[in-house]
């Protein structure tokens, strides 16, 4: 059976998720591998994601350390399951984006694809978002597709939420193209403002964010953003979202104690979820959850309080490990391209129609 491996980078920038997948008639989760993201590369990383000097010589380094990690969990992965370079099809590398401005007609991201190849032997497969941006859409999300070949032969209603920097919602209903866009902030800004108040990278299971208690002048603030009122399809990123976004909205308020910004935080990520999904989706009856943020116990227990009538639950649920959808989908993704199979979904992304995504480097 053909072997595939996906490696995905994501706006949390916590480190590297790698997947190898089996494609067949359907996808099956082979086996797993992890590399935490170094502090340094991190550092450089989201510095790359405004403008500052040097930042085309800078890029090109970071691209190669980021692509040295990849390689270097490749590697692992193989020798873990005995396989050779040989055995595997091809790699679906997502990068790592430091820019997302699809309105502007780019989306930028950087891994190198050329020296993947190089250091590991094994065609890679990259660039999947700028065909669909070509296309007029917006490159993003791309995960839809697969989660409809994950979770669409069930029937009813079914959404899928992935929770990472940003969270995006997957709606699938029987008979209809699937559908999707990106909510807003998932864990982007509760990363940035742990980080930037206790020296933390996130926060464990939400008790931070649970201590505290919502403000409801910041929320009100928060929510004002235009972001939240524009319909799909659309997508965001940190060139909107980021921490002077949040101290901008900070700046004329009251000072509040900081784990009440926390939990305030939390409960916008949780509010325009909702949101989203009831004004797209209003009969869910079930919602699946991926990403980080499925780990999140206080987030996840606010989601279903707001969702009464809809199950919610991780992906777990239905045998899919939540931490690794998307490197599994990018896995998935290299089999579409190399097999000549469009993977985008214009009504999710608004392209003028469907397009085979990916650029090949053959080993």
């Amino acid at each position: 059976m053909p072997l595939y491996i996906g490696v995905m980078s994501g706006t949390s920038l916590d480190g590297l998720d790698i997947a190898l997948i089996e494609q067949h008639k359907a996808v099956k989760l082979i086996a797993t591998h992890y590399i935490p993201m170094p502090d340094a590369l991190r550092g450089e990383l989201l510095g790359l994601c405004a403008s500052g000097p040097d930042e085309i010589a800078r890029s090109a380094i970071a691209q190669q350390n980021w692509v040295k990690l990849a390689a270097q969990g490749i590697h692992a992965l193989l020798n873990q399951q005995q396989l050779k370079p040989q055995d595997i099809s091809a790699i679906g590398s997502h990068g790592q984006t430091i820019r997302h401005e699809p309105a502007r007609g780019f989306t930028v991201q950087i891994g190198n694809p050329a020296l993947l190849t190089e250091l590991t032997g094994i065609t890679v497969v990259s660039d999947f978002r700028s065909r669909d941006v070509a296309a007029g859409g917006q490159g993003a999300p791309l995960v839809p597709a697969f989660h409809e070949a994950l979770f669409g032969e069930h029937t009813g209603n079914r959404a899928v939420l992935n929770v990472g920097g940003f969270s995006n919602l997957s709606l699938i209903e029987t008979g209809k193209p699937v559908a999707g866009f990106d909510c807003g902030p998932g864990n982007v800004l509760l990363d940035a403002w742990i980080h930037q108040q206790r020296s933390e990278h996130f926060d464990r299971n939400g008790q931070w964010a649970a201590s505290g208690k919502v403000e409801p002048q910041l929320l009100n603030a928060l929510l004002s953003d235009p972001f939240f009122v524009t319909k799909g399809p659309k997508s965001t990123g940190r060139e909107v979202f980021n921490l002077q976004w949040l101290h901008r909205h900070l700046g004329g308020l009251p000072a509040f104690e900081p784990q009440d910004v926390q939990a305030t935080l939390l409960e916008l990520t949780a509010l325009t979820i909702v949101e989203s999904l009831q004004s797209a989706q209003p009969q869910t009856e079930t919602l699946l959850v991926c990403g980080g943020g499925a780990h999140n116990a206080t987030l996840m227990s606010r989601l279903a309080a707001l969702l009464p009538s809809t199950q919610v639950s991780s992906t777990a649920t239905y045998g899919v490990d939540p931490d690794w959808v998307e490197a599994m989908a990018f896995a998935w993704l290299a089999h579409c391209c190399l097999e000549g199979i469009a993977a985008n979904r214009p009504s999710v992304t608004g392209a003028r129609g469907l397009r085979v995504l990916g650029a090949i480097y053959p080993a």
